[in-house]
């Protein structure tokens, strides 16, 4: 009894003793275990705080360098801001200036309308003063040679003859000279109105007339067909007639003669002009050409005044065109026109 007893008390002695190693051992182990799990926390945990330093280094450069960024623009925002207001201030400052040139400008302008009236009134008063004025004695000069002539031709050998038919030849031509220079005047002060103007009809009617003037002329006409453009019908008319009376002028003493009426195109621009084969003239005078009575062949040689050309400028520049020639001497003149 006694043995089973101490048997039985060693064997729980035995447990006790495999229980607490065992009791032991899991402590131990789980000391490790939570030695590790701690190391493992704490290696994560300062991993966790090394990309936190990380990150918020980055955050604060990048805040550095957004702060810079942003004191830049707002430097350059400010940079404009004041360019900006300089030059409001400058457009301010010029859009006074030219409220005041405008200003400015109209009294020139009004004052200028007052001072083109009253030069217009005063050729009005010269227009007529010479229309009127200086009429009464050509005519009376003319009448009393042509007396003299009619009355007393029996009493006047052929030289006092002479002298008196040149007398009235000098006074109407001196008719016809204030004709033209009042008929100049008119043209730079009488009113446009603009619509179609159809040149080539108008050179072909020109041309009929012309040639009912002399029938017995071989002169043959070149028109380019339907040329149109818009001015005023009246004073293109004018031009139209100037010219081509030069051109048939000029070719009167060829048996067969040649006149064309045609268009050209310069730098995308209309250029009219009128050819002939007439007589010409030297390019060195050509400066001349378009003077008020300004002639380049004598009066033995071609009738006329020297107004015709001078009225064509006038005409084509008040269409805001320009007119210009080119010749050769016998070989024929060509005359441009734009307008």
């Amino acid at each position: 009894m006694e043995n089973e007893e101490n048997e039985l008390l060693k064997q729980r002695s035995i447990e006790a003793n495999a229980s607490a190693h065992q009791t032991t051992f899991l402590t131990i182990f789980g000391s490790i275990i939570a030695s590790i799990i701690v190391g493992l926390a704490a290696t994560i945990t300062n991993q966790e705080l090394v990309k936190r330093k990380r990150m918020e280094n980055s955050l604060q450069k990048a805040r550095d360098e957004l702060e810079i960024k942003v004191n830049k623009r707002t430097a350059e925002l400010r940079n404009t801001n004041e360019e900006l207001q300089t030059e409001i201030n400058e457009r301010k400052k010029a859009e006074s200036e030219i409220l005041r040139l405008n200003v400015q400008l109209e009294q020139r302008v009004a004052e200028r309308t007052a001072q083109l009236e009253a030069t217009n009134k005063e050729m009005e008063a010269f227009s007529y003063s010479v229309s009127h004025d200086l009429r009464t004695p050509l005519r009376s000069i003319d009448g009393f040679s042509q007396a003299l002539l009619e009355d007393y031709a029996d009493r006047l050998d052929a030289l006092g003859q002479n002298y008196l038919q040149r007398v009235r030849a000098a006074t109407q031509r001196m008719a016809q000279l204030i004709d033209d220079l009042l008929n100049l005047s008119r043209l730079t002060r009488s009113e446009m109105r603009c619509e179609k103007v159809y040149l080539s009809a108008l050179v072909e009617a020109i041309a009929t007339e012309l040639h009912k003037t002399q029938p017995e002329r071989q002169v043959e006409f070149i028109i380019t067909p339907g040329l149109v453009t818009n001015g005023d019908p009246h004073l293109l008319r004018i031009v139209l007639e100037n010219l081509l009376g030069n051109a048939w002028k000029f070719t009167g003493k060829h048996q067969r003669a040649r006149i064309e009426f045609g268009l050209v195109q310069q730098l995308n621009t209309h250029v009219y002009f009128v050819r002939d084969d007439g007589t010409g003239f030297d390019m060195a005078y050509v400066e001349k050409l378009f003077g008020a009575f300004q002639r380049l062949h004598a009066m033995t040689e071609f009738e006329g005044t020297g107004i015709g050309l001078a009225t064509v400028q006038r005409i084509v520049h008040r269409h805001g065109g320009r007119v210009w020639a080119q010749s050769t001497v016998e070989q024929g003149a060509t005359f441009y026109f734009t307008l």
